[in-house]
């Protein structure tokens, strides 16, 4: 429970203005209290003078108090969570002079935006119920935060499905310096698109002037959630084709070596099954809130939003682990961190981006 310091400060100030007012005391008001007084001046053997005067006490001051939803500080566990992960991943990437191909880029841009996006869960639970959200720039600077965030980590998603596709396609061409620049290039293009989504509600594109306008998650409007929730679908739809022609190659792959048939068909069965987990996941995270955006608005029961809002932000939980965590070399950089040594049994060949 969180007081209300500036309510409980008006309403003392609002007691204090009305006692020392010159209106007339009301003898019927029940708040007006009433007490017999002696006249101290009067010491002769005359009758004692008694007078009936008013009481002035102030009112009790009530205090307003809020109530934390358990949604938010659900959304807020999330967020620290998705923080400290993805803060790790970081460290491990800043530190490790060796992991600066375009796989670890990649993953190095998705943990930024995973963390940007765990401190905008964190920073919008403190705008909430710590600070005034009823002020314009800190409700724009919360969304637009978010907004960037989650876009830049669908969309760091989508550039890791595109970088395997092209690493099995151009097999023989990847490692080479004009891969590092397409890569450097599909970051910056990534970011500069994800900032210019989140500064557009401070540009006027929100519903703060017009609350009938508003989607599920105010002050976004319900024409832009439609267009967000649109292109997501369309950036999923493109990874399940990037997902099967990477299967199909795979499968050919496994069809033209004929001496490891059998290891390279439980191995391409792995895959497959790897790949088919990650989009899942991906899909079940993010599908209910995109389809929610498109058809609901401010009107629907919030609880309705929350539940849709809380799986999406759980991507974010999960995108260290089936990218970071999972990857030989950043398991080696870990153990060299925290224990000084390499477990034996971790593979020792460099991982490319075409495993999965």
């Amino acid at each position: 429970m969180i007081l209300s310091l500036a309510a409980a400060a008006a309403m003392s100030s609002g007691s204090g203005s009305s006692l020392n007012s010159s209106s007339p005391l009301d003898p019927f008001d029940s708040s007006t209290s009433w007490s017999l007084s002696e006249d101290p001046s009067n010491s002769s053997s005359e009758p004692v003078v008694r007078t009936l005067t008013p009481d002035l006490q102030p009112a009790t001051t009530a205090v307003v108090v809020q109530e934390v939803s358990p949604w938010d500080i659900a959304l807020c566990v999330t967020g620290t969570l998705i923080s400290c992960e993805n803060a790790l991943v970081i460290a491990v990437l800043f530190y490790t002079p060796t992991l600066r191909a375009p796989m670890f880029i990649l993953i190095g841009s998705l943990a930024v935006a995973d963390l940007l996006a765990g401190l905008g869960l964190i920073l919008n639970f403190v705008f909430t119920y710590l600070v005034d959200s009823s002020v314009e720039f800190v409700t724009l600077l919360s969304v637009g935060l978010l907004i960037s965030a989650f876009s830049a980590s669908v969309l760091n998603i989508l550039a890791i499905t595109v970088d395997r596709y092209l690493s099995l396609y151009n097999a023989l061409t990847y490692h080479t310096e004009r891969t590092v620049t397409f890569t450097y290039v599909m970051v910056v293009f990534i970011w500069v698109s994800c900032l210019t989504l989140g500064l557009l509600p401070a540009l006027g594109w929100n519903c703060l002037r017009d609350e009938s306008t508003c989607s599920i998650c105010r002050p976004v409007t319900k024409n832009n959630a439609v267009a967000l929730a649109v292109t997501f679908l369309l950036v999923f739809a493109l990874m399940m084709q990037l997902y099967l022609q990477i299967c199909k190659i795979a499968f050919r792959h496994a069809q033209q070596i004929a001496v490891q048939h059998q290891f390279v068909a439980i191995s391409t069965t792995k895959g497959v099954s790897t790949l088919s987990a990650i989009l899942c996941a991906f899909g079940v995270c993010w599908l209910p809130f995109a389809m929610y955006s498109i058809v609901a608005d401010s009107s629907y029961p919030v609880i309705y939003t929350y539940a849709t809002v809380l799986p999406a932000t759980c991507c974010s939980v999960i995108n260290p682990i089936i990218y970071a965590f999972r990857n030989p070399d950043i398991q080696k950089s870990l153990w060299m961190a925290c224990c000084g040594c390499v477990p034996s049994n971790l593979s020792l060949r460099p991982r490319t981006s075409s495993d999965v």
